[in-house]
Formats: structure tokens, sequence, C-alpha cells
């Protein structure tokens, strides 16, 4: 027992495996086998190293957006002449990466909680009392007719709103000019790495001088509003007038093989949701609105101004990747390629073995076919062999007459 147990242990550590090959000449498998081959180091190397790199291993980054507007409008509607700086047109105020820049705006002023009549209009008009039933109106109805309007009297902010008719062209068009200033800071926690958009040679001097421009200023972190929707592809005057959405996108790919400076923001700009250009009727609205209303007290009687706001909703998203080389990607990478190669060797025994014409002649090569019973019989026969050697047949052994004669 102890003989077979080192037996076994000294084959299983002392002896190597190789499976048995067979050369076959044949140049259409040939050919096959190289060009299978070839695309598979092509893949390897065209894809997974040089596109996808697969010999770095990837960091998303953790960013930090500021934003801060400038720029002076100034207003002469109905008579009423006004100057809107950032505290005015700008929502929220805290100078976060989403926010409403106001383009257009329709107010409607002194508005008091009490009984007025509703806007005229075909759909909600009505000759009586008996019209003013409470499912005609949003609002709460009080069930009277006003006669001058023919309209119902309900119970609201009063006087209603009227924003039937948006301003056109849009009465902030100056917003055109306004400037953005974006600051944006990344970390790549598993690297260790920390950058900003105001990266080696954009100072406070060049920041004083410069416009973002996507051929000459490509790192400059100042934009003007109009260039912004520009690059976007809207029209300004369209999006002014009924507001849209637009996405700056700050695009931060690097490659940390390289020196860090070489890591750099790229500025690119969406079309979000809101084109007043699109003429798809399937949409259930265009453009980007919503009202804010500042409130007061006047004669003890709450008192509010309520604005509708037609803006520029502007997203700023970072997009942050980092790669660096790490021997464990690489490794996989290759890897996997190697097993890929093994394509090549199934595709052409399937054509040895099933679809070329000597497929039996090549069958017979590959493969050793035996049954058990003849081998039991060969092994019998060689260990009776090893067990007498020495026995030979008699007629081997006993020389005859003939050969003893001289």
């Amino acid at each position: 027992m102890k003989d077979a147990i080192a037996t076994a242990l000294s084959n299983f550590f002392c002896e190597y495996e190789t499976p048995r090959q067979v050369l076959v000449k044949n140049k259409r498998v040939g050919i096959v086998c190289r060009l299978i081959q070839l695309g598979v180091l092509a893949y390897i190397i065209g894809w997974v190293f040089i596109y996808e790199k697969g010999y770095q291993t990837e960091d998303n980054a953790i960013s930090s957006v500021f934003t801060k507007m400038k720029g002076v409008s100034f207003t002469n509607a109905s008579g009423k002449k006004r100057v809107w700086d950032v505290g005015d047109y700008v929502f929220p105020p805290q100078g976060d990466s989403s926010f409403v820049v106001m383009t257009n705006y329709i107010i409607t002023e002194g508005q008091k909680q009490g009984e007025c009549p509703e806007l005229p209009d075909p759909k909600n008009s009505c000759k009586s009392d008996k019209d003013c039933d409470a499912g005609l109106s949003k609002r709460p109805m009080t069930g009277k007719c006003i006669n001058t309007t023919k309209s119902c009297e309900v119970f609201a902010w009063c006087p209603v709103e009227d924003d039937r008719i948006i301003p056109d062209p849009p009465l902030l068009m100056s917003a055109e000019n306004y400037t953005l200033f974006i600051k944006n800071s990344i970390t790549f926690p598993q690297f260790g790495i920390v950058r900003s958009n105001l990266v080696e040679g954009v100072d406070s001097d060049y920041i004083k001088k410069c416009l973002y421009d996507p051929q000459k200023d490509t790192l400059c972190p100042i934009f003007k509003l109009g260039d912004i929707v520009t690059l976007s592809g809207f029209n300004f005057s369209q999006i002014a007038k009924v507001g849209g959405a637009i996405g700056i996108l700050i695009d931060w790919v690097c490659n940390l093989d390289l020196s860090v400076t070489y890591c750099k923001p790229e500025y690119k700009f969406y079309g979000l949701y809101g084109n007043a250009g699109e003429k798809d009727q399937a949409r259930a609205s265009v453009g980007y609105n919503f009202r804010h209303a500042n409130y007061y007290t006047e004669d003890k009687v709450e008192t509010r101004t309520l604005t509708k706001v037609f803006g520029i909703r502007l997203e700023i998203i970072v997009h942050g990747l980092a790669r660096k080389f790490d021997i464990i990607p690489t490794m996989t990478a290759i890897g996997s390629g190697v097993g890929i190669f093994g394509v090549a060797t199934v595709v052409c025994d399937l054509l040895l073995l099933h679809l070329l014409p000597k497929r039996h002649h090549y069958k017979n090569m590959k493969f050793k076919h035996g049954s058990l019973k003849e081998e039991d019989t060969v092994l019998h026969n060689a260990d009776a062999r090893a067990e007498q050697p020495d026995k030979l047949p008699v007629k081997e052994c006993v020389p005859t007459l003939s050969s003893l004669q001289p």
C-alpha cells in the first residue's frame, strides 16, 4: 500500500502530460486557421488594449461645482422702467449646478385673495348663474355669472393672471450677453489625484480677459449665455421666448500614465428638452416656465406680485474617468486573449472532421480507437512473457542432427 501511494505521488509531481498533436498539411484549413488567429490578435491589440485600455484600471471622479452669473438688463414694459440684476433673474440664487436664468416674464401685480371674474374663455363662458358649475373651472366658483366678462366668478388671487399672450420679442433679450463662471473641482480617490478646471495657465490674469471659445480658448471657465445656447443647437430668440433647458457637460478623461498636467476638462453643450423650434405635435408642452411670487402686506391685507418666469434651465454635469496601468487587468486581458485563440482550433477541427472529403482519414489520425478486451489480452501476454523470459520453445533449444554434422 505504501509503495502504491509513493508511486502515485511520484507520478503526480514528477510527470508532465501533453496532448497529442497531429500535423495536417492542408492549404484551406491552414489559411482559415491563420486568418482566425490574425483576427483574434487584431481584436486583442486593437480593441482590448488600444481602444478599451485593458491594461489599465479605472476610477470615477467625485466632483463639486460652483457657478456665478453676471450681467444687467433694462426693460420698459407698459411704461414701467426696471433694471434687472443677478438677484432678480437667477433662480435659485445659491450658485448651484442647476439653476434658471430668466429671459421672459409675465407679471401680475397687486393680487389679493378674494372674489373676481374668471378670464373670458369660450370654453367656460356663461350666460346665467346656472352655467357656473364647479366643474367648469379649476378654481373654486361662487356660482355667479359676471355679465360684463361673460365668465363665472371665482375665489382666487385677484386679479386672475392672464398668461395667454407671451411677450414677443422676449423682454430680456439682453440676457444673451450674460456671462457664466464655472468652477469645478474633481477627485479620483483611488489614485489620490485632485484637479480643478482652473488648470495650469488659467490664472487670475487670464480669467479677467478670456471668454470661452471652442477653437481658441477651450479652457476658459467663463461662458457667454448666447454662445452656450448656440453651441447646444438652439436659437436664442426662440428659447428666450418660451424657455428651455441646456446641459453643460464637463468631461474629464485622464490617462494618469502620463503627466497629471495632461488631465484637463473638455466642455460640451447639449439641448435637453423644450426646444421651441421642434414641430413635434405629440409633445405635451414646449419651453420651460414656472411661477414665482413676492409677498407683502398692504393695508393689513396679504398681497403678492406673481411672476410667470420663462427661462433657460442650465444643468451642469460632470463626468470624470481616470485610467492607470495595473498588472492585474493586464494579465486578465492577456489570459482572456490567449483563451480566444482556441476558437481557431475548434473551427479547424470542424472543417477537418465533418466537412472536408478526407474527413474519415483525419478522424483515424486524430483519434486512437481500442477496446477493453483487446487491451487486457495484450497486457496479459506482456505479463506472461515478463514472468518467463528464459523459457523458449523446445525446437529452438534442441539442435537437430543435421546441424551437428560437419
